[in-house]
This record gives C-alpha cells, sequence and structure tokens, in this order.
C-alpha cells in the first residue's frame, strides 16, 4: 500500500511502500481492549498503604488478665478490632497489578492501532528533520504545518535519541516523543495524531515484526 511522506511544507514530496500484513489489518477492538489494560495495569505504582498489626503503635502486653475480670478476652491493643489497631485486608504498597502478556498480541494490537490510524488519517509520515539547537517555536511551527490548525495533541515517533527533539517538544503542551523501539498501544492511543518520522518505519518493523500462523 502507498502512503504519502510529507515535507515539512506539508507538499506531497512521495509515496513509501507499507506493507498491508501491518497496515492494513481490520480493527480488533476486543484485542485492544486487553492490551491497554494489561499496559495500564503494569504501569500502575500503588501509593495506598495501611499498617497491620505488625507495624502500628502499641504495647506487646495484654491488657488485662484473660479471666475473672467479666470482660472480653483480648491478647493485644493493637488488634484490628481496637480503635488505633491495626487494619485488616487494606492496600498495601506491595501489591503487585502486573499481568503477562503475550508478545505476539501485543505486536498485533500495535499494529491494529497503527491500522485504524491510518485509516481515520491521524497517523501522519513526515521526512526526516532535526534542529540544529532545541527550540520549542521551530518545533510548533513544523507540527502547525503538518497538522490541522486545531491538533488536540500529538506523538512524535523518533528513529533514535534527538535530544534537540525532546528538549524542543517538552515545553509544548499535549506533545510527546517516544523513540521507534519503545512504540506502544497505550502511549499510540493516548494521542490524537501520531507523527513518524520516515525512518522510524523501518525500526517499527524489524522491532516489531511478526508473521500470522
Amino acid at each position: 500500500m502507498k502512503v504519502e511522506v510529507l515535507s515539512l511544507e506539508k507538499s506531497k514530496k512521495e509515496k513509501i511502500d507499507l506493507p498491508e500484513e501491518f497496515f492494513d489489518l481490520p480493527l480488533n477492538q476486543d484485542l485492544i481492549h486487553q492490551v491497554v489494560r494489561i499496559q495500564a495495569l503494569n504501569r500502575r505504582q500503588p501509593s495506598a498503604h495501611t499498617k497491620d498489626r505488625s507495624e502500628v503503635a502499641g504495647s506487646g502486653r495484654k491488657p488485662w488478665p484473660q479471666k475473672y475480670t467479666g470482660r472480653a478476652r483480648h491478647g493485644s491493643i493493637r488488634s484490628p478490632i481496637w480503635r488505633g489497631g491495626g487494619v485488616t485486608f487494606g492496600p498495601r504498597v506491595e501489591k503487585n497489578y502486573k499481568l503477562s502478556l503475550p508478545k505476539r498480541m501485543r505486536r498485533k494490537a500495535l499494529f491494529v492501532a497503527l491500522s485504524q490510524k491510518l485509516r481515520d488519517k491521524e497517523l501522519i509520515l513526515v521526512e526526516d528533520f532535526t534542529l540544529d539547537k532545541p527550540s520549542t517555536k521551530k518545533l510548533k511551527e513544523i507540527l502547525t504545518k503538518i497538522l490541522p490548525q486545531k491538533y488536540k495533541s500529538v506523538l512524535l515517533v523518533l528513529p533514535s535519541l534527538d535530544y534537540n527533539l525532546i528538549l524542543s517538544a517538552r515545553n509544548l503542551p499535549k506533545v510527546e516523543t517516544i523513540q521507534a523501539k519503545d512504540l506502544n498501544v497505550l502511549d499510540l492511543l493516548s494521542f490524537k495524531y501520531v507523527v513518524i518520522l520516515k525512518s522510524s518505519i523501518g525500526i517499527i518493523l524489524e522491532t516489531f515484526n511478526f508473521k500470522e500462523r
């Protein structure tokens, strides 16, 4: 399939061939949902933490004798049934939310998402460019030329680490950069438009290549 590669002046400079088995896959919402859910869980960093009876402050002494006081028997004031005692089954920072995901599912979901972005005209291929030095103003001018006037959010896919582009995009609201080898479904769907530099296509195919069985 032929896809246009834009120049920085937004003129149609050339067309490149993209393999249909990667960039013309039918939409599979169930697969996308499953992969996004698992990736979001794997990024989760628990912060809520409750103390159990071994962590709360308090004496280890038995509050009163076991028998002959007329009161209920207790062994510790740190018991969960006491006010100020430990918490039973509360959230803990050491809880592991991570789930495993087969590589083939993750890779196919990525190309399904890329295919849908391409059909929706939200995936834009651009000729390779760089900046001599970090310049938020210049990068904004470039994005304004190749994107619709009121673009909501942009993910810029770079073939490798380009600190000038990374630093230039850092101060632009809702504009993020990512290396082609690190591309994933969750980041891809978090942005309205995806701008891919031409040389990044080869890296994506080399990194995430798979064949249907």
